[in-house]
Formats: C-alpha cells, sequence, structure tokens
C-alpha cells in the first residue's frame, strides 16, 4: 500500500512537471546599421500555451511593432530596435515565473557580441558588462538539460538500477556517445526528425526500461541486461534527437560551433554523472537501513518511473493524435 501511494505522488508530482523538454528562449540583436538591430525573440510553447515574458530594453530604445510566427513548438517575433544597446539594461518581463533560461546574444557592427545565460533567479543582463563569449554558455544548459529535464532524469536513474555500478559510468558514456551523434547530426542542419514522434519514443524507452528491471529481479536474462552498453548506445540515438530539439530553439553560435556543441555534451555527461552519484548514494543509505528496505525502495523507483514514463507516453500520443 506505501508502494502504491509513493506512486500516486510521483505521478502527481510528473502531472504537475512538463513532460516536454525543458527548452531555454533566445533573444538576438543583430547590428544591421549604426544604432539599428534587428530582434529575434524566440520562446518555447509548454503543453499549448505561450509563456507570458517578453524582453524590455532601455528607455531611450524605440521598437517596431513585432510580428509573430508560430513553428512547431517555438514563436518567433522579429523587430527592429533603434538604440545603440550600449548602456542600460535588458530585463526579461515574466521570466521569474518560469523555469526557463534566455539565451541573449547581441552582434554588434564592430564585430564584438556580447551574450549571457539569463535566469530566473536575475531576469536581466548589463550592457555595460565586459563583452564575453557565447560558447562557455552552453556547459551549463547542458548541465541543466539533465537536471531539469525530466525525461532524462528519469532514464540516468533507470540505468542505475538496472546495471552492475561497476558497469554504470561505462554505460552512460555509451549514452553520451550516441546522443552526440544525432545531436550533432541534427544541430548542423544534416537531419531533421520532428520532435512529437521522438518525445513518443523517449517516454517510451523509460518504459521499456522499467520492464527490464523488473525482469532482471525476476531472475529473466535479456538483451537490456546482457548487452547494456549496446542498449544504452541505441537509446541514446533517440535522446540526443530531444537534446537537439533544445539547441534547436537557441543554434550554435557563430564561429565557435564545435565548441559550444562540445561544451553542451560535456554539461549532459557532468549532469548525469552527478544523477549516478546522488543516486547510488541514496540507495547506500537506504541499504545500510536493511536489505528489504533497499529491495522496496528499487521497487518504488521502478515501478514509479515506469508509470510516470507511461503517462507520458499516452500524453503524447494523444496529442499527436489530437
Amino acid at each position: 500500500m506505501r508502494a502504491l501511494l509513493g506512486i500516486f505522488l510521483l505521478l502527481f508530482i510528473a502531472l504537475g512537471a512538463s513532460a516536454h523538454e525543458v527548452r531555454p528562449a533566445y533573444l538576438n540583436l543583430t547590428e544591421t546599421s549604426p544604432s539599428e538591430f534587428t530582434v529575434t525573440w524566440k520562446q518555447p510553447v509548454l503543453d499549448g500555451r505561450r509563456l507570458k515574458m517578453k524582453p524590455r530594453f532601455p528607455e531611450a530604445c524605440t521598437q517596431t511593432t513585432p510580428l509573430a510566427n508560430r513553428k512547431g513548438a517555438t514563436i518567433t517575433e522579429r523587430s527592429i530596435l533603434n538604440c545603440s544597446l550600449t548602456e542600460g539594461n535588458i530585463v526579461l518581463e515574466g521570466l521569474e515565473r518560469t523555469l526557463t533560461d534566455v539565451f541573449v546574444e547581441i552582434n554588434y557592427l564592430s564585430g564584438e557580441s556580447r551574450s549571457s545565460l539569463v535566469k530566473p533567479s536575475r531576469p536581466r543582463i548589463s550592457l555595460s558588462g565586459n563583452v564575453s563569449s557565447a560558447a562557455k554558455h552552453y556547459l551549463w544548459i547542458g548541465v541543466e538539460h539533465i537536471i531539469y529535464g525530466w525525461d532524462h532524469l528519469l532514464f540516468v536513474i533507470g540505468l542505475t538500477l538496472l546495471v552492475a555500478r561497476r558497469q554504470i559510468l561505462g554505460v552512460a558514456t555509451a549514452f553520451t556517445l550516441a546522443h552526440s551523434i544525432t545531436l550533432a547530426l541534427a544541430a548542423f542542419g544534416l537531419f531533421t526528425i520532428p520532435i512529437r514522434p521522438v518525445e513518443i519514443l523517449i517516454a517510451a524507452s523509460i518504459v521499456l526500461l522499467g520492464i527490464e528491471i523488473m525482469r532482471k529481479r525476476q531472475g529473466h536474462k535479456s538483451l537490456a541486461t546482457e548487452r547494456p552498453y549496446l542498449i544504452s548506445f541505441v537509446i541514446g540515438l533517440i535522446h540526443g534527437c530531444g537534446f537537439a530539439s533544445a539547441l534547436s530553439e537557441i543554434g550554435l553560435p557563430k564561429g565557435t560551433e564545435l565548441l559550444a556543441l562540445l561544451l553542451f555534451n560535456i554539461g549532459v555527461e557532468l549532469g548525469q554523472f552527478a544523477i549516478v552519484g546522488l543516486t547510488i548514494l541514496a540507495l547506500i543509505g537506504v541499504a545500510k537501513m536493511g536489505k528489504s528496505a533497499l529491495r522496496r525502495t528499487e521497487v518504488f523507483l521502478t515501478y514509479g518511473l515506469a508509470s510516470i514514463a507511461m503517462f507520458w507516453v499516452i500524453q503524447r500520443v494523444s496529442e499527436y493524435v489530437i
């Protein structure tokens, strides 16, 4: 009964959380003539709703009426801004009420650029600060994509439950290598896959992982338990398409595309290792309470992640059909 209550609690949490990728918003300002900038403002649409946030520029700036266009799960607004953008602040109004980060990039006629990863805790960027490289922010974007991306978070926890501890780092690395391949191909525009089918496959992969954990506990052998590196690699190819959906919103900084992509993947790997480490430490702590406590905890986690993933499969299939 306690296990069932725990699973319902996890499902309640999942209902309150986004079942989709945590996608950053993107604000690009490119100076096309002295003190005139083209503004591109991209923000994700989550659960069919537009986030209530918008950029506010310094008072000295004048802006034309934005022209909006929706494509897939992204709304893009374009406008013209007239001012120098060398002093004052750009404020992302409403950002503090979301879990979304905003990647801001400003390109000047002089060849200089300014970039910043704006977070809900501090929704502004100073225009008088030091100029920084855009690529370095992708490391933290990768870390956040694992920590706040429920799909990938549950999958990594499931891998920790499925494979032996001596194998887990290698299996997680195989997952990283695989999604790095599809991520790179998609990021450079070599192929595109619609996000909705990918999200269904990602959720289904977590359900299958839960089933494999249950089969292992019952003493059954399967390809997942005998060849965990192979299975992790194959599923990583699918999850890589999901990662690509996050980068597709903001793109890669010109001139440092490979560095940004490398830092994003390193960030994802660091996030995975952090989750694996915390999960193992938690299980070790539970194991000190006795084998029965560890067994109940593993069962609870297995049924919990499989139930949440099955809910996502149903939700995403219904969205795709409807």
